[in-house]
């Protein structure tokens, strides 16, 4: 089955069009011309390669994350299919709300490069694993259907003092901390908005890093209202190793690291 389009409101459908998706729909197939690309709003979605007549799943996306991005960039057909894996609400976005986002909200090109950015380190790992060498990432070409790395399972989340309300982190090495945008759709993958009454958290306020076994805490740059680990308010840009246990503090929100 096809994925299901619907206008969400207002006058004008290009601008604010939402897609509806009922577990094992088709929202777009390989070698088709697309138009669009797509954030989740709600759901999963598997990116899948037909090669050799046989179907490999090269991605799984979830809320916040985008796909179909190439049919705007560059034109192309698409690369693989999209398939819904649940129930799904995706926001659709044409050349022309792309290029007004882009304008009116300079932080969406910038999400953009960080999220190709991991995929090309990402891809540079599995190369590296199947050549068993050096490659040089200037020559590697990616978009969202590009081999994903396996997920890990984890129940690590921090823990509103207040409420009690947890926040599971991401499957990845990197985890975004913020509020949701309510312009883009773009969320981060610890959404303090239903917690965050007086609005203290900015949109992309920090991240938290998993390398070498440990996990970190990195404020992003143009925070307002600061991150603090235990009381102790942590430098811009400059990663601060995280415990179980620890006191983190993104805006007015306190939140407890549990590590199980």
């Amino acid at each position: 089955m096809k994925a299901v389009y619907k206008t969400t409101g207002g006058k004008d459908p290009v601008k604010d069009t939402s897609v509806t998706s009922a577990s094992g729909d088709v929202i777009f197939k390989q070698g088709e011309l697309g138009t669009e690309m797509f954030i989740i709003q709600e759901g999963e979605v598997h990116i899948v390669k037909h090669i050799n007549e046989e179907s490999h799943i090269l991605s799984k996306l979830e809320k916040g994350d985008f796909f179909g991005e190439m049919a705007i960039l560059e034109n192309v057909a698409r690369t693989a299919d999209a398939v819904a894996a649940s129930d799904v609400r995706l926001l659709a976005i044409n050349g022309s709300r792309f290029d007004e986002m882009l304008r009116k909200n300079p932080e969406v090109a910038v999400r953009i490069i960080r999220k190709y950015s991991k995929r090309l380190r990402e891809a540079n790992a599995l190369l590296e694993r199947l050549v068993g060498r050096e490659v040089d990432s200037d020559h590697v070409s990616l978009d969202s259907t590009q081999i994903a790395p396996p997920e890990k399972a984890t129940r690590h989340r921090l823990v509103d003092v207040a409420t009690g309300t947890s926040f599971f982190f991401s499957k990845g090495d990197e985890t975004t901390i913020g509020r949701a945008d309510p312009v883009t759709g773009i969320l981060p993958d610890i959404d303090l908005t239903p917690v965050d009454t007086n609005r203290s958290v900015s949109r992309r306020h920090a991240k938290i890093i998993h390398a070498g076994g440990e996990y970190h805490v990195l404020e992003e740059v143009g925070t307002v209202n600061g991150t603090y680990v235990n009381d102790q308010r942590i430098p811009t840009g400059v990663p601060v190793t995280m415990h179980n246990g620890d006191l983190v503090k993104i805006g007015l929100i306190s939140m407890k690291a549990v590590f199980d």
